[in-house]
């Protein structure tokens, strides 16, 4: 059996508010967590943690400024005062898809906070799950996440939170669930290029313009 003290269960699709608060808590202290999204169970901390920050990138093999990292946002203004201003098209076009499973990169704000400040582009995700909508609003800055993968390369993504629980149960603070997860991540889309490109294809219908480049 996993130890509860640091698992909270969502058995609803409307989420404990007891239990959101007390993630808020955790990550506003420096906690990394565990959590779910549209798509995969992800790993994060607040965007102004460096030192957590550095720990998600040494997770993941990287050094901070190599890490693959995605910004998580509650809705497009907020999302807007990290990248630089939109035309027209690209913000109909994000607006059209989210929320929802696809991760955007996009060309950086001029002045985006540390340690963030030397990157030209960012992933960026606005997901669709009840728990990620009930606490990104009142976080104090954007979540950064990755995704979590599995060592072996055939499953990719662990699904069962039970073992995802006891694989990162030292690195993290916390875990988020509401049971099994998906194993398909989020469709990743370059809006820096012209055309838009493709970078990898995941979960969500992709526009019939953007097809040609896959």
């Amino acid at each position: 059996m996993m130890s509860s003290n640091k698992l909270r269960n969502f058995y609803s699709k409307i989420p404990n508010s007891k239990y959101i608060i007390e993630a808020k808590e955790v990550l506003e202290n420096g906690g990394i967590i565990i959590f779910p999204t549209d798509t995969v169970y992800a790993l994060g901390c607040l965007s102004n943690q460096k030192e957590r920050l550095k720990d998600i990138a040494r997770i993941k093999g990287k050094k901070l400024e190599h890490a693959p990292l995605s910004f998580l946002f509650s809705d497009i203004r907020s999302l807007s005062s990290f990248v630089s201003p939109m035309d027209s098209k690209t913000f109909r076009f994000i607006k059209s898809m989210l929320p929802g499973p696809y991760a955007f990169i996009m060309e950086a704000a001029k002045k985006l906070p540390r340690p963030f400040e030397k990157r030209k582009t960012v992933g960026v995700r606005i997901p669709n799950h009840s728990i990620l909508k009930s606490l990104l609003p009142i976080l104090s800055s954007p979540i950064v996440s990755t995704s979590i993968h599995d060592p072996d390369k055939i499953l990719d993504y662990t699904t069962d939170p039970e073992i995802l629980f006891e694989k990162w149960n030292s690195e993290i603070d916390l875990m988020l669930s509401d049971g099994y997860g998906k194993n398909i991540p989020s469709t990743v889309i370059d809006l820096t290029k012209v055309p838009y490109e493709i970078i990898r294809k995941g979960a969500g219908d992709i526009p019939k313009n953007l097809l040609i480049n896959l």
